[in-house]
C-alpha cells in the first residue's frame, strides 16, 4: 500500500506541468492563439463576478443577522422534534441549518461543534460527514445559474434544499452504520 501511495505522491507533483505543457502543444497544432482565449475567458470569469457581488453581500449580511438575532436557536428548537423523528443529534441541527447559507459560517460551526463534543462523539463524526457531503447551496445556485445563462431557476432552490435535507439524514445514517 505504502509503494502505491508514494507512486501517486510523486506522479501528483507532474501532472500540472504535463497538462500545462499538453495543452500548449495542443493549441500549436490547432494554431489557436492561447493568450486571446486565456484573456476572454478572464474576461467572462470578471464579468460573472460582478453579477454576483451584490448577491454575496445580502446573502453574506442574512448569514450573520441570523445567527446574531437568535433566530438560528429558535429555528434550532422549532424543528428539534422533527430531527428527533429523522434520527439527527440536536447538536448537528444548527450546521444542517446553516450549511446551505454558508461555508464559512457552517465551518465556524462545525469547529465549535467539535470543540464541544469532541471529533470522535457521534455528533462530531456526524457532523464532520454532513459537513463534508454538502454545499452551500444559495451560493452555488446564483453562480451556476448566471454562468449558464438561466433565467428561470424556481425549481433549483427547493431541490438543493429537498438534497441538504437528504445528505443531512444519510449523513447521521452513514455514521450510525460505520461506527455504531
Amino acid at each position: 500500500m505504502n509503494g502505491i501511495l508514494s507512486w501517486f505522491v510523486s506522479v501528483g507533483g507532474w501532472v500540472l506541468p504535463v497538462l500545462f505543457c499538453g495543452i500548449l502543444c495542443y493549441s500549436g497544432v490547432k494554431k489557436v492563439d492561447v493568450m486571446s482565449a486565456f484573456l476572454e475567458g478572464a474576461q467572462e470569469g470578471l464579468q460573472t463576478a460582478l453579477k454576483l457581488i451584490p448577491v454575496l453581500v445580502a446573502l453574506l449580511c442574512a448569514i450573520g443577522m441570523l445567527r446574531a438575532s437568535g433566530a438560528l436557536a429558535l429555528l434550532t428548537q422549532v424543528l428539534s422534534p422533527l430531527a428527533d423523528l429523522l434520527g439527527i443529534p440536536q447538536e448537528i441541527l444548527p450546521l444542517a441549518l446553516l450549511r446551505p447559507l454558508s461555508g464559512s459560517g457552517s465551518l465556524a460551526m462545525l469547529r465549535e461543534l467539535l470543540e464541544q463534543c469532541g471529533p470522535d462523539s457521534f455528533a462530531g463524526r456526524a457532523a464532520s460527514v454532513l459537513y463534508s457531503c454538502g454545499d452551500t447551496a444559495f451560493y452555488i445556485i446564483p453562480v451556476y445559474c448566471a454562468a449558464a445563462k438561466v433565467t428561470n431557476s424556481r425549481q433549483a432552490l427547493p431541490a438543493a434544499l429537498l438534497g441538504s435535507l437528504a445528505g443531512t439524514v444519510c449523513s447521521v445514517l452513514s455514521v450510525q452504520l460505520f461506527f455504531g
